[in-house]
């Protein structure tokens, strides 16, 4: 790592001008090797736990130091796109020519077609007993939880609390289906460690049940989650103390007010009360993850093993190896090979 520069004053300038530019200079040249360092993008949130469990800023300093992120990306110090965004503010439909000539691209499309078993898509969930979907609170941890998702083909997504309509009904559709052919539905969840997040099964199925009556356009009908496995396996209380994950000295939520002040509607209730009890008024943010990211890729991986067992991917890859051979017999069959590399020369010919 580059010398550690002392951020209460590179990250919390006072003065304006020259004096600051130099000190935003040094910022992004430390953030830009700590990421570096850690191999993919974090939210603006994300940096703040980053930063704090280097014992560089404090909680205190969160809103500020987001601030000067941005600005480090507004005026060039960073990268614009250094931060993780939201899936949902990006643009669709941006499209670029194509630079190839139109019989070149046909050819090279032929060819990588002779490679369908590569994106061709298996029924993973075939002879499987479980049928997994996942839903993280913050961005940060879909972007550590994704490569291990893909590794075993489990569907993920960033939910907030009582998450958009649509994309609730989406994955109870895909649970649903899933039921249909005999496989046991799992809601695997990891959000933050807070009164409420504790409920957070709770919630998760009323979300579910509120949508049993709702109907598709093509007239499938809604999901019952009764039958519905919904796992929430992090964050807990004793992983956090074991990793040594940051607390927040307050119960604040969402909807405004902290649920440690006694004239909070919520304050008094029992799991409130029960929470306060054991944790006191402190909360830990999923957010505070992205500083363990071995450890909370391991608690992922525990998370879906439990259901898939730890020979799953030699399972998985199994099914793919079935698909390589059919289609490697068919190739040969078919004289496709021999096809192409005319088609080939053809193009080499008018070029």
């Amino acid at each position: 790592m580059v010398e550690t520069v002392f951020l209460s004053q590179v990250i919390l300038p006072t003065r304006k001008g020259r004096r600051k530019q130099d000190q935003l200079e040094k910022l992004a040249k430390e953030l830009k090797e700590i990421s570096r360092q850690i191999g993919f993008k974090l939210s603006s949130r994300g940096w703040c736990y980053q930063l704090e469990g280097f014992n560089y800023i404090t909680k205190a300093d969160f809103e500020r130091v987001e601030r000067l992120i941005n600005e480090c990306r507004r005026t060039g110090l960073l990268p614009v796109d250094f931060v993780a965004e939201e899936r949902a503010r990006s643009f669709d439909i941006v499209e670029e020519p194509t630079t190839e000539p139109p019989e070149q691209y046909l050819v090279g499309l032929l060819r990588s077609a002779l490679n369908a078993e590569e994106y061709y898509t298996p029924d993973w969930w075939e002879g499987e007993q479980y049928y997994i979907q996942m839903l993280v609170e913050k961005i940060d941890l879909k972007t550590l939880f994704t490569p291990i998702c893909k590794d075993f083909h489990i569907p993920i997504a960033t939910s907030r609390g009582w998450s958009a309509i649509l994309q609730r009904a989406e994955y109870a559709r895909r649970f649903k289906e899933a039921e249909a052919r005999g496989l046991q539905s799992v809601l695997l969840y990891c959000g933050d460690h807070d009164p409420d997040g504790l409920r957070i099964s709770e919630f998760l199925r009323e979300n579910l049940e509120d949508l049993k009556a709702v109907e598709w356009g093509d007239g499938t009908n809604g999901y019952d989650p009764k039958n519905l496995i919904i796992d929430r396996f992090g964050l807990n209380g004793d992983f956090i103390v074991e990793n040594k994950l940051s607390w927040i000295d307050n119960l604040e939520t969402g909807s405004g007010g902290d649920l440690c002040n006694p004239n909070h509607p919520n304050h008094f209730m029992e799991y409130v009360q029960e929470y306060i009890k054991k944790w006191e008024c402190r909360k830990c943010e999923a957010n505070a993850l992205v500083v363990r990211p071995r450890q909370a890729e391991e608690l992922c991986r525990q998370a879906i093993e439990k259901y898939v067992g730890p020979d799953a991917l030699s399972r998985f890859e199994s099914k793919r190896e079935k698909v390589r051979s059919a289609m490697e017999k068919f190739r040969r069959r078919s004289g496709l090979l021999k096809s192409m590399d005319a088609a080939s020369k053809l193009v080499g010919r008018r070029e």
